[in-house]
């Protein structure tokens, strides 16, 4: 059932009974078949959509518009988030070769469909940055928001598969560091960086829970724990809409304050 409201950087599951394609704004998406006779496709609704109300079209195979409904794009509240990077770090920078064999994963949608709800957390640590916070560097901002959703684990622990796919990316990058990237199929896809090694090679069929690699501080990280995304159609989602459970790490305790000794009157 389509709902009526969606956050900012959630995804309208857009059904119908026939094949063909929908459109939100610019964005096209394909609906593709499923088991039970029905078509699906993964409409993602950017972070930084204005809230509002848009319209959703179904299109028939000959992309002409055969239904339409309202959909209201809330505001999701995205707070702000500063991470403290050394002069190292901040000079790393994706290589061009990095950047396009991403990209080409992004693009890429394949007819099979892999996934199925409920997925599993990758980690049981609690979580150190939100899906979409606009990130600060060193105070200053980037423009930019955070696009995943970060993790804390000890260095070494197991990292799993949320879904059952195909490993499409399982090598070591200069910005993402340890990578490894699955395609769920029919648009849907995920990707985990920063790993210290890894349990999966590219072209391995894996099940949600396989364990792929292992939490790391590679590429651009301040310390061990997990960056993943979720990507529907090759555009960033949150995980907070596909996965349950997942909690807030808590907020570090301040120090206890100390009261100073009276000083105690010269004796007479």
């Amino acid at each position: 059932m389509l709902p009526e409201r969606v956050s900012q950087g959630q995804v309208l599951k857009v059904l119908s009974h026939a094949s063909g394609q929908a459109r939100l704004q610019e964005r096209m998406i394909r609906l593709f078949p499923q088991a039970d006779g029905s078509f699906l496709g993964l409409m993602p609704v950017n972070a930084l959509t204005k809230p509002g109300t848009y319209t959703l079209e179904w299109l028939d195979d000959h992309a002409q518009p055969v239904h339409r409904t309202d959909v209201a794009v809330t505001n999701a509240h995205f707070a702000k988030q500063n991470i403290v990077l050394t002069k190292a770090l901040s000079g790393l920078h994706s290589t061009s070769d990095e950047r396009e064999i991403v990209s080409a994963f992004l693009r890429e949608t394949s007819e099979t469909r892999y996934w199925k709800e409920p997925l599993v957390a990758p980690l049981p640590g609690c979580i150190t940055s939100p899906f979409g916070v606009m990130r600060l560097h060193n105070g200053r901002p980037t423009g930019d928001y955070h696009a995943g959703l970060d993790q804390r684990g000890p260095f070494g622990s197991p990292i799993h598969a949320v879904s059952d796919g195909v490993v499409k990316i399982s090598r070591k990058f200069v910005l993402r560091g340890g990578t490894v990237a699955i395609d769920h199929g029919q648009g849907f896809e995920s990707i985990y960086l920063h790993m210290s090694g890894f349990a999966a090679k590219e072209g391995d069929h894996v099940a949600a829970g396989d364990v792929i690699g292992y939490v790391g501080s590679s590429g651009r990280s301040t310390g061990p724990h997990l960056h993943w995304t979720l990507y529907a159609n090759g555009e960033p989602v949150s995980p907070m809409q596909w996965i349950s459970g997942l909690k807030a790490c808590p907020a570090p305790k301040a120090p206890a304050s100390v009261k100073r000794p009276r000083r105690r009157a010269p004796a007479a």
